[in-house]
């Protein structure tokens, strides 16, 4: 395996080299009647839904558009932090699902239901948001200037999934609701982010993606309490309803700061739009592609269920106030794993960092949650499994944002207008297993009748099967990192 800095280096600065040159070439396009350099004088305008603004040239009364600023001034700002508040609003309240999932377990309605059935509540969630993520950006790019409306369907749709929740008398009245919807407003609301970020920010991608995608970690962080609380004092009816209308409220504020920097083009009468999937796709030919998706798809098969599970675990093992620190510290262990493996990913190859932290996590998961026997040992297994497997997101996927941009470069063979599809393309396969790992535990766990092995040593109340599971995918990740390293220095030596 390739570990020399420079390596890692010359690819990110090839990457950075061609995206600008791709930027260049946007900036050029006069699709659907979008002009950057105008034959006469108008006043000073800003087209709708954009920060661009006209100014006139008194040389020769050209007048040009002026952009805002890359990685500086107000507006990129704005983005950045409108960005980490809808991040922190879709994932966070995502990642906090475990806490609704230990409630319906334990009240009626939902409590003579099955584990896993209520266990699809989040996971359909979750994976709907990695899954459509695809979908949705060949359609915006399609549709660029519906993006702003398909952002405001997204809000009301947020509303409803929550809202009506309160009202769900059986499971399948909170999988279409908290689930289906709710997956579905947080891929309209979370994919702008995705296709904007690059325009705003290139040398401080990084900062701004840190920043971003710290997000989901410090609402997973809060959440938490803040909505065990309200369970414990309003009831679940009340605490969906208040948390409905006071998160969409601050969401519909983020959303406004969600703008791009490149002018919206415009399309009317017969003008052709762009081609809802690209032609030539040879990525889907690319053994890096599919090398970087099998690996991904091991990864959340080891994450997911431990993310939706370490609740109820601690719940049993320990109290309930002690489960909830513990999913506290899980969720927001993300955003010192993010700082420390991006700068390890600054300075050594993407595979060999992933290859590090995901046997790293399997060891953990084999020790520290297979042997945990006190509270204690899960504060552990929560900070170092959290930090080590937080899956990776988009685009610059919750940390490593330099690994991303190195890896979708890659797999899109030197062609930077298709690295966004490239890391679209994986991150479905992330949405897979977000719904296939829980399913696997919960008939893990149902099968065990809470037996431990070894004679009560290892996998406490019954979920030795799962640890197992969990610790042996995140080892079967790190053999698949050391496949990306030899596909990725095939694919720059082909190149």
């Amino acid at each position: 395996m390739d570990i020399a800095p420079s390596t890692s280096r010359k690819a990110h600065a090839d990457t950075s080299k061609a995206q600008e040159q791709y930027e260049l070439s946007e900036l050029a396009v006069t699709s659907g009647g979008l002009r950057h350099i105008l034959a006469s004088p108008t006043a000073p305008t800003e087209p709708e839904g954009t920060t661009a603004t006209l100014q006139t040239v008194p040389d020769d009364g050209v007048i040009v558009q002026e952009l805002a600023p890359v990685d500086r001034g107000v507006r990129a700002w704005t983005f950045c932090c409108c960005s980490f508040v809808l991040e922190t609003m879709i994932w966070g309240f995502c990642f906090s699902f475990n806490v609704f999932q230990n409630y319906y377990t334990s009240h009626p309605p939902f409590n003579s239901s099955s584990n896993i059935s209520i266990a699809a509540v989040g996971t359909v969630a979750l994976g709907l948001q990695y899954m459509e993520i695809f979908l949705i950006s060949c359609m915006y790019g399609r549709y660029p200037d519906y993006m702003a409306w398909g952002m405001r369907v997204g809000v009301a749709l947020y509303f409803v999934s929550i809202f009506g929740a309160s009202f769900a008398t059986q499971v399948s009245h909170l999988i279409l609701l908290q689930g289906v919807v709710f997956g579905i407003s947080g891929g309209l609301l979370y994919v702008p982010i995705v296709k904007l970020l690059p325009e705003w920010y290139s040398e401080r991608r990084g900062l701004a993606g840190g920043i971003i995608y710290s997000g989901g970690g410090v609402g997973g962080f809060i959440f938490p309490f803040l909505l065990n609380a309200m369970l414990n004092n309003v009831g679940l009816r009340w605490t969906l309803r208040i948390w409905a209308i006071v998160s969409t409220v601050i969401t519909a504020i983020a959303v406004l700061g969600i703008r791009p920097r490149l002018p919206v083009p415009k399309f009317t009468g017969g003008q052709e739009r762009p081609r809802f999937i690209p032609p030539q796709l040879d990525l889907l030919t690319s053994p890096l592609f599919w090398s970087v998706s099998l690996t991904l798809l091991l990864q959340g098969l080891s994450y997911f269920p431990v993310s939706l599970y370490i609740t109820s675990f601690t719940t049993a093992l320990s109290t309930p106030f002690t489960a909830i620190v513990v999913t506290s510290i899980f969720n927001s262990s993300a955003v010192g794993g993010q700082i420390v493996l991006g700068h390890l990913s600054d300075r050594y190859p993407y595979p060999w960092v992933m290859f590090l932290s995901s046997i790293g996590s399997g060891i953990t998961a084999f020790l520290l949650w297979g042997l945990a026997s006190s509270s204690t040992q899960l504060y552990f297994f929560a900070i170092i499994f959290g930090a080590l497997l937080t899956p990776y997101r988009m685009p610059s996927e919750r940390r490593l944002p330099r690994d991303v941009d190195e890896r979708g470069f890659d797999c899109a063979r030197g062609r930077p207008e298709h690295t966004g599809l490239v890391l679209c393309g994986t991150s479905a396969f992330k949405g897979i297993s977000a719904v296939v790992g829980p399913i696997i535990a919960g008939l893990l766990l149902q099968r065990s009748r809470g037996s431990s092995i070894g004679g009560g040593v290892f996998g406490q109340q019954g979920y030795g099967s799962v640890e197992i599971f969990v610790g042996s995918c995140a080892i079967a990740t790190g053999a698949g990192s050391v496949l990306v390293a030899a596909m990725s220095r095939r694919a720059r030596y082909a190149s």
